[in-house]
């Protein structure tokens, strides 16, 4: 199970951060990712990292803005999203799978319940 919190109302060029928190299963058997869905749209990748927290992976649209890690012992991932932009408005998803580090929303097993972002300009 995953439960992402953290969501909220921000202005433009401020900063958020989510969590989620993984319960059940071998947490350091998962990658561990972001994906989002703003209304009208698809859902789209956001940010991806590796069981170990070694290597990381992001989104054309969020790359050098946004921060993913994972604290193996609390069985949390995280989101730092600085630098906020109204186009990052969406709907954040926790995910997880045990494949491999994949860009594709689709092939994540597990999602989260989401938590609303919203950039204000």
């Amino acid at each position: 199970q995953l439960q992402a919190s953290g969501g909220g109302l921000v202005q433009a060029g401020g900063s958020l951060r989510l969590s989620c928190a993984a319960s059940g299963g071998t947490f350091s058997r998962f990658f561990m990712g972001w994906s989002r869905q703003a209304p009208g749209k698809e859902r789209e990748f956001v940010a991806t990292i590796s069981r170990n927290g070694g290597t990381t992976s992001y989104g054309d649209s969020v790359k050098g803005r946004f921060t993913i890690s994972r604290n193996i012992p609390k069985k949390t991932v995280y989101l730092q999203m600085n630098s906020l932009k109204p186009e990052d408005t969406a709907v954040y998803y926790c995910t997880a799978q045990d494949g491999i580090l994949t860009a594709r929303p689709s092939e994540y097993d597990y999602w989260g319940q989401g938590t609303l972002v919203t950039v204000s300009s």
